[in-house]
């Protein structure tokens, strides 16, 4: 792996006037690239580039190819080998999960039932720095680590909960705890997958905003996503994806349309934007 790395999430309070990373170099390539599950095919000569510094939302339907996108950006998959594909993470195509866990930070909703309810929220972000899930109390961690695992959970505000456990939490503060047990690495790029599943209108705004902090230190945020309601105003590209295909790919505005959007669900759809969010419903 090239040990010169793009620029980290700052593990600080947010200044007053938030800055915006650079696009740069690709951390993320696919051509022509076939993935298979079972006798089912995913994605057919599929290509795709993401960037540092590009923070992306990547829309579709049930069925679309959003789950197995998202795990070969994680490194969690390896497409079917040709003489013509290319997957390359960081520039590599042999890659260390290991070294990829510190470099990408992933959350999903099912995260939450990885640990014991008696954890404590603390131990919970920090278990991070050994890639462990479980059982973590008996586990021994630097007094570094600790600040670090602390710096985390105050970006994503749940620093106040440090001592309490994991089982208490609501469904919105664990994953805002999730968000900080991604970030204590200080990844270059964070991956969510379907943040806002199961959570009420105050979670869920509460995590987006915490999603915006993120993105406002610099982190490269891919946000994995049913709902276009989602896409936050830093989001400048949105990918569309419909049976293993690109169906769309461009700047926000141009691309999430009432048209676009009612092609990609099969249902007709009013779509406007305020204030940077997108705001979309069934046509009556």
């Amino acid at each position: 792996m090239p040990q010169t790395r793009g620029r980290h999430l700052s593990l600080t309070k947010q200044s007053s006037r938030p800055t915006i990373a650079a696009v740069q170099e690709a951390f993320f390539e696919l051509q022509q690239v076939t993935v298979w599950r079972g006798e089912h095919r995913v994605l057919h000569d599929f290509s795709l580039t993401l960037r540092r510094g590009e923070s992306v939302a990547i829309l579709g339907p049930n069925g679309s190819g959003k789950s197995t996108l998202m795990q070969l950006i994680t490194g969690d998959l390896s497409p079917e080998f040709s003489q013509k594909r290319v997957c390359r993470l960081f520039g590599e195509e042999n890659w260390s999960l290991e070294e990829l866990r510190h470099r990408i930070g992933f959350v999903a909703p099912e995260q939450a039932r990885y640990f014991d309810d008696e954890e404590t929220t603390a131990n919970v972000v920090i278990s991070a720095l050994r890639g462990a899930y479980g059982r973590t109390r008996d586990m021994r961690f630097s007094r570094e680590e600790k600040k670090a695992a602390i710096a985390a959970m105050e970006i994503t505000g749940v620093a106040g909960l440090a001592q309490r456990t994991i089982g208490c939490l609501s469904s919105g503060e664990k994953r805002r705890l999730l968000i900080a047990r991604a970030l204590v690495h200080r990844p270059e790029v964070l991956v969510m997958d379907e943040p806002t599943t199961a959570l009420d209108f105050a979670g869920a705004q509460l995590l987006m905003h915490c999603l915006r902090q993120a993105m406002a230190q610099g982190c490269t945020v891919v946000l994995v996503t049913h709902h276009p309601e989602e896409i936050a105003p830093e989001i400048s590209r949105v990918i569309l994806l419909k049976e293993g295909a690109v169906w769309a790919d461009g700047p926000a505005r141009e691309t999430v349309t009432a048209k676009s959007l009612s092609a990609l669900y099969g249902i007709p759809l009013d779509l406007h934007w305020r204030q940077g969010w997108c705001h979309a419903r069934a046509s009556s």
